[in-house]
């Protein structure tokens, strides 16, 4: 099957070796063996920059921000905040008051489900989430939606591992008050028709959250054309440190939102009386940023700017076709999940070898995958399974680390013949 986006065509610059030597882990050994690392839907690698970044941050300019005058603090919060001006040209956002930093995808779901749920969902409302959510997609919605009496809707998978909008134009009703969907699926790589989910939920004038997460390192976003609500992606899934995210929302939407949490920094003015509240984005940022994070992450995009989607695409469609056509030539594997349009993410499971059998004896030749539900035990629950192992690509993965899990698949076969 062509798994091909028919984005863009590859282009001739792309140049996998030179990438790879932008990332100091690669070359480490594991086990007397070159790391062969495909687990990135978990997290991404770091390129140099991105460490030199972090450590030139606190060599160089370490001190809390928005807060001080002397000169540390003018450099830090200068640097953050051209950090948010980066991401805010990343996503093609309106205004850095649409940027909100975060501590990843799960915490900027909270805060949608908290702030904008609590205010406006009422007893008999909807929320529509999918099948093949991650975890941090459906348990704050399961949450809100206990405490405001309210219920979720499903949209189902079919057996290709593709949301059936069917039964989606089924459940949506003038009782939804959210849609929050996932774009690129982290345990099967299907990429989802958000554009088509955001426009009939608008016809409907409801809001909807993307879950970016696994989109935001294998495909461009502009959340203008998109005219998506919401959307989260974590900084570690794009290069960038962990403890680091990014909740986009629509300015008008935000400004009705109450702060998620209190303290420090998103004030204006505090008595024992009242307390107003500071204006966006510092509204729902309370306390000390994650500040070398969000340098981090500037410094992440920049990189993966400088390389470009036309080209990072090609070669990952590249690689996910490769794969794909390699596993299906072991005997006793099974992918779980074939839609048509699909990121470099490729799910599997052997007959009679539990994954994390498959896993741990991988470790051993030096290749890391992932091993087990991926945080989307609905997914597995759909396959009537309990675990998958994944193998998930990045710019910097190649077709011989794509035969060197091939060739320890077809050793763990024979072991466990």
């Amino acid at each position: 099957m062509n798994h091909k986006l028919n984005i863009v065509e590859k282009a001739a610059s792309f140049e996998v070796q030179k990438i790879r030597e932008d990332f100091p882990i690669l070359k480490q050994l594991v086990r007397g063996k070159t790391l062969c690392y495909i687990d990135n839907a978990a997290t991404t690698q770091k390129p140099m920059v991105v460490l030199n970044a972090i450590d030139n941050y606190y060599k160089s300019k370490n001190s809390n921000i928005h807060r001080g005058v002397h000169f540390l603090s003018e450099a830090a919060t200068a640097s953050f905040e051209a950090a948010r001006t980066k991401v805010k040209e990343f996503i093609n956002a309106k205004s850095e008051n649409e940027i909100i930093f975060t501590r990843g995808t799960t915490e900027s779901i909270n805060l949608v489900a908290y702030s904008f749920g609590r205010n406006n969902l009422n007893e008999g409302d909807e929320i529509i989430i999918s099948t093949m959510e991650h975890h941090s997609n459906i348990v704050p919605w399961q949450l809100i939606a206990a405490e405001k009496k309210a219920h979720l809707k499903i949209i189902p998978i079919n057996d290709k591992g593709e949301l059936i909008l069917e039964e989606f134009e089924k459940i949506i009703s003038e009782r939804t008050k959210l849609v929050s969907i996932v774009y690129v699926s982290n345990s099967l790589g299907t990429i989802n028709p958000v554009e088509e989910i955001i426009s009939k939920a608008h016809a409907y004038g409801i809001p909807v959250l993307l879950d970016a997460a696994q989109a935001v390192y294998h495909l461009p976003i502009d959340v203008q054309k998109l005219d998506c609500d919401f959307l989260a992606f974590s900084g570690h899934k794009i290069y960038g440190p962990t403890g680091i995210g990014i909740l986009y929302g629509k300015e008008t939407l935000l400004e009705k939102m109450p702060p998620f949490m209190g303290g420090g920094d998103m004030i204006s003015k505090v008595t024992f009386e009242k307390t107003t509240y500071n204006s966006l984005p510092y509204k729902f940022e309370a306390g000390t940023s994650n500040i070398c994070g969000g340098i981090g992450l500037g410094t992440a995009l920049d990189y993966v700017s400088s390389i470009g989607f036309e080209n990072i695409i090609p070669h990952e469609n590249d690689l996910l076709n490769y794969a794909t056509n390699e596993l299906k030539l072991i005997n006793g594997l099974r992918i779980i999940g074939e839609a048509d349009k699909k990121a470099g993410v490729i799910s599997f499971v052997f007959n009679n070898i539990h994954p994390h059998d498959v896993g741990t004896f991988l470790d051993f030749e030096g290749v890391a995958i992932r091993t087990g539900h991926h945080c989307t035990q609905p997914v597995m629950d759909r396959f009537n399974i309990a675990a998958t192992c994944r193998a998930s690509f990045a710019m910097y993965n190649t077709k011989e680390e794509i035969d060197i899990l091939v060739n320890a698949l077809k050793n763990v076969t024979e072991v466990f013949k």
